[in-house]
Order: C-alpha cells, then sequence, then structure tokens
C-alpha cells in the first residue's frame, strides 16, 4: 500500500523506527554502573525524524547530508554515536511500504558492507564520538547482532562491516565506501588542517554507496574558510534556489538572540535556555515546547561564571556557549550586531527612500561577482532589497561563473519600479568597472523625478555619481553606517543576501583611512550589497 498522509505536515521517515531502535538497543553514555536507555529528547528527536525524511513516491531518502549545530556540552556527540551504529547496524534502508502504507526498512549489508567512519581533523576530535559510542554498545545489541565486536581502534560489525577513526592526515582512504559518516566539529575543518579537502573526498566517496553524513559543528567564524561555513553557504543557495538542488542537505542551527546581554545575568540565562533547548537544566523546563520539556543536563549557572571569568573572551563565549556565529578579526560588523537590527517592518508604496548601487561587470580574475541596488527608507533608516530581490550575483556552480554577466535589463527594471512606486530622495551609485555610462544614463533619465526632502536634492551636475575611490569620504560614509548599527539607529529587512555580503565585509586602511574590502582580492566571498547599502545609507 503507498504512503499517505494522516494529517497535515505529515510525511514518511524511518525515524521512529531510530529512535525506538535507539532505546532498545543503547545505553546511555557517562553513567557508570547504570543501564539506562538512551533515549532522545523531543528536539533530538524531531532532528532524527527529519534526517530519515523519505520521498513519499519513491521511498528514497531525503537527505544525504545533515547538519546539527549547537553549543558546547548540548549532548551533540552521544547523538551522533547513536547515527553511527543505527546505520551499521539497524534497518534504515528503505524496502516498500507496509500494509499500512507505513515505510519499512532493511539493513545496510543486504545492499554493501555496511562501513561508517567517524571523523575529524585530529584523533583528540574523533575521540568526542568515539567514546561515547563504545559506551552505548550494550550486551543486548552484541547478543542480536552476531559479529559485533568493540576493540579499542576500531569495531566489528556483521557482515565484514566496520566503525572506525579517520582524520584529514588519512588521505589514503580517497577509495573508502562508507554508508554514514560523522563529521564533528567542522567550524575547525580549515584549508591549514586539509579539512575543505578531506571532506570533498568523504563526500565523494559517500557518493559512491548511497549513504548519508552528519555534520555537528559548533558556531562557525565568518572568513575562517572552514567546511562548517561553506555548508552554511551551501544550505543559504538551495533555500535562496541558487543550488540546482532544492533539498538534500538539512541544516539545523539555534542560537541565543542577538541582543543577548553577556553581563546581564537574566538576559544571559534565556539566551543560554535559547541555545541549549531541551538540554538546558533550568528549572522551568525549556523553551522550545509547550509545555515545556523537563529540565535537561546543562547547567546554564556554569556557563554564566565561565562567561564572567576576568580572562574570557567574549568571542569565544558567544560561539561555545551561545552558538552566534560571531566574526573574525578584520570583520567591518559582528553577526549579533547586524542580527539585532533585523525589523519585520513593511515598506509601503509611497515611502521616500534612498537608492544605493555598487557593480560588477562580470567575472573576473577568475572569480564570479555580484552587483547590489539597496534601499533605505529615510524616516527610519530601514535597509531593504527591492521586489524579489535585487541582489544580482554569479552562481555559485564553477563551471557558470564564466559565462556570467549582470542582468542589465533586471536592473534597470529595478531601478524604474524603484521610481515609480517611492519618492527618491537620493540616488548614490558607484560608477567604477564600467559603469559609468549606465549611470550617467539613469542621471539623465530618473534626477529630475528625485523628491526633495530636507536638504537631500539632486542639485549636481552628476547627481547620482559616488565614487568609492575616495578615501576620506569613503571613510566617513562607512563610519556613519557601522555607527548606526552599533547605535541602534538603524534597521534591515534581513534579507541574506545584504546580510551575507555585510559579514563578509573586511576593515582595511587605504592611505590611512578606513574603507571596505573583501577578505582577500581572490576572495569569492562579495560585499557588493554592503557597499550598496553605505551609499543608500549616505
Amino acid at each position: 500500500m503507498p504512503w499517505k498522509p494522516s494529517h497535515p505536515g505529515e510525511y514518511p521517515t524511518l525515524g521512529y523506527y531510530v529512535l525506538d531502535w535507539w532505546a532498545e538497543y543503547l545505553l546511555s553514555p557517562d553513567r557508570p554502573g547504570q543501564d539506562d536507555p538512551f533515549v532522545a529528547t523531543r528536539e533530538q528527536a524531531e532532528l532524527v525524524l527529519r534526517f530519515y525524511r523519505l520521498d513519499p513516491v519513491t521511498g528514497k531518502r531525503v537527505v544525504r547530508r545533515g547538519v546539527v549545530c549547537r553549543p558546547r556540552g548540548w549532548g551533540k556527540s552521544p547523538l551522533v554515536a547513536g547515527f553511527c551504529l543505527v546505520e551499521a547496524l539497524g534497518d534504515v534502508v528503505f524496502d516498500g511500504w507496509d500494509a499500512q502504507g507505513r515505510p519499512v526498512g532493511r539493513p545496510w549489508w543486504t545492499v554493501r558492507t555496511p562501513n561508517v567512519h567517524v571523523t575529524a581533523t585530529t584523533d583528540d576530535q574523533t575521540e568526542f564520538t568515539w567514546r561515547p559510542l563504545q559506551q552505548m554498545i550494550s550486551d543486548h545489541l552484541i547478543d542480536d547482532h552476531p559479529g559485533l565486536e568493540p576493540l579499542g581502534t576500531f569495531i566489528s560489525t556483521p557482515y565484514d562491516g566496520k566503525i572506525e577513526q579517520l582524520t584529514s592526515s588519512a588521505t589514503s582512504n580517497k577509495g573508502g565506501t562508507p554508508v554514514f559518516v560523522s563529521m564533528d566539529q567542522t567550524e575547525t575543518w580549515v584549508p591549514g588542517k586539509n579539512g575543505p579537502a578531506f571532506h570533498k573526498m568523504l563526500l565523494s566517496n559517500l557518493t559512491k554507496t548511497g549513504g548519508s553524513c552528519l555534520e555537528t559543528p559548533n558556531a562557525y567564524t565568518p572568513g575562517d574558510g572552514s567546511v562548517a561555513e561553506s555548508t552554511f553557504n551551501a544550505w543559504r543557495a538551495q533555500v535562496e534556489g541558487r543550488a540546482l538542488l532544492d533539498r538534500g542537505l538539512l541544516f539545523d542551527h539555534r542560537e541565543a538572540p542577538a541582543d543577548t546581554d553577556l553581563y546581564d545575568r537574566d538576559s544571559l540565562i534565556e539566551g543560554l535556555r535559547v541555545a541549549y533547548g531541551d538540554s538546558s537544566a533550568d528549572p522551568r523546563g525549556c523553551v522550545l515546547h509547550d509545555p515545556p520539556c523537563e529540565p535537561g543536563w546543562a547547567d546554564l549557572e556554569d556557563r554564566v561564571s565561565r562567561a564572567w571569568d576576568a580572562d574570557a573572551d567574549e568571542q569565544q563565549i558567544r560561539s561555545d556557549f551561545l552558538n552566534q556565529v560571531t566574526h573574525s578579526s578584520d570583520a567591518w560588523l559582528s553577526q549579533p550586531e547586524w542580527r539585532a537590527r533585523k525589523s519585520e517592518s513593511t515598506v509601503v508604496a509611497g515611502d521616500v527612500i534612498t537608492l544605493g548601487f555598487d557593480g560588477s561587470r562580470g567575472r573576473v580574475r577568475g572569480k564570479p561577482d555580484a552587483t547590489a541596488l539597496i534601499a533605505c527608507r529615510v524616516v527610519d533608516g530601514h535597509l531593504f532589497e527591492l521586489g524579489s530581490g535585487s541582489v544580482w550575483e554569479a552562481p555559485d556552480v564553477k563551471s557558470a561563473w564564466a559565462g556570467w554577466v549582470p542582468p542589465i535589463p533586471e536592473i534597470e527594471a529595478a531601478i524604474e519600479d524603484a521610481f515609480t512606486r517611492f519618492q527618491v530622495a537620493g540616488f548614490y551609485a558607484d560608477p567604477a568597472g564600467g559603469w559609468d555610462g549606465h549611470v550617467a544614463r539613469w542621471e539623465a533619465t530618473y534626477a529630475s523625478r528625485m523628491v526633495k526632502v530636507g536638504r537631500v536634492v539632486a542639485s549636481r551636475d552628476k547627481p547620482f555619481s559616488w565614487w568609492m575611490n575616495r578615501p576620506g569620504l569613503v571613510e566617513r560614509a562607512v563610519q556613519q553606517l557601522e555607527g548606526a548599527v552599533r547605535n541602534g539607529d538603524m534597521t534591515h529587512d534581513g534579507s541574506w543576501a545584504l546580510t551575507r555580503h555585510v559579514l563578509n565585509a573586511r576593515r582595511r586602511l587605504v592611505k590611512g583611512k578606513l574603507s571596505l574590502w573583501k577578505e582577500s582580492d581572490a576572495s569569492t566571498r562579495k560585499i557588493y550589497a554592503a557597499i550598496a547599502a553605505v551609499l543608500a545609507w549616505q
């Protein structure tokens, strides 16, 4: 019988089987002398159901890559250890529907050798998963699975399978055939540790088997080039429709509110409750569910004490315990600062706005580029993208870079639409990069249509041209928007392209004056929308 939903929002999944299998066969780790079963929290169970989601027609697993990003001490290691064991031994390969239309599974060994890899960049990191994994194996599991033999450096499983540890130095595993791979602390998988290359090799190996993987990072630092950051960007491309596939990558990240005050106890406790979810030991229970789940194991008072240590580093505390993606040392603005200014404010036709434009003419020196048009509402300083999006970027797929050029008709239409729907009081555009002709044409077409608001008026010969190569003026413009963000004098619509470009921007001194640049000339991390926002604000 084919699968049919019994209520709205229901989807077929093997996750219920996995949760029951864990409770029957696995032990809770770090409890010497006790035989407590490993029972997932409600938050963890919701993740499992989504990870094992099936296509209702084909029964094929929807998720190939999963990410669960949570703070330290949330319980990622036992969770991923449970995934490793059920993938090696349980019925997680779709095998049709039962008489009630529910999915049933069969073990990997009916398809291929059930190899599982526990991976990280160092041996110490693999131990975070390996130690609880061994502790969770019960006598009942061994009895019911002849051939299962836990050893010191690997675990033999039935039908010649193996659960083993691998690190990024193990380049000889290019030909590996795992059915499941756990990837721990991928925020530390940076180029200097061979992390991205190791990650690509593991994904290639999984492609051969049709297997899946689960990353368990803490919050990453933008600009580090880590696997956690690149996976996040891949997920955003999937969500925004910039990827060729619209599913396959499950990204589960939750962090404390951006305005969490590290030095106010009540604010910090509430931020920790959000970040830790069901694992929070706060006596009021979790903040995720109604009614609240029972208190968990993560002592929030201990984390407050650590945050208030005299030698505590604020950025590390926010990353480790609030799970906030913060910033690199030379970042223009931090993620918490920018996210705190997000507003659901609605822009309506007739609002008085200014426009900022920064453009590229296509592929430059072997890397993709972008073009951006950002608006700012004059009355309250609300920055926003226009229409369905006014940031045009080269595709993330490298094969499409060479032929990409900004869609001039779309850009022209967006500008015309802005002048039609709104009252435009100012328009600054950087003419560099071959845009001077376009800017001149826009001046001829639209300058007379601008409205006068206070002292904002088109009175110059070239009212739209605003060159970003004038250090003194650029420094003032950058500092003014930066100050508005930090002082709470502006808001933004939270659009991901604008947010990503703002967080990509790096502080640089040009002739002793502050300016915004990419992290390096060869970087593919774009900042055009950030420059356009500076111009709109100016």
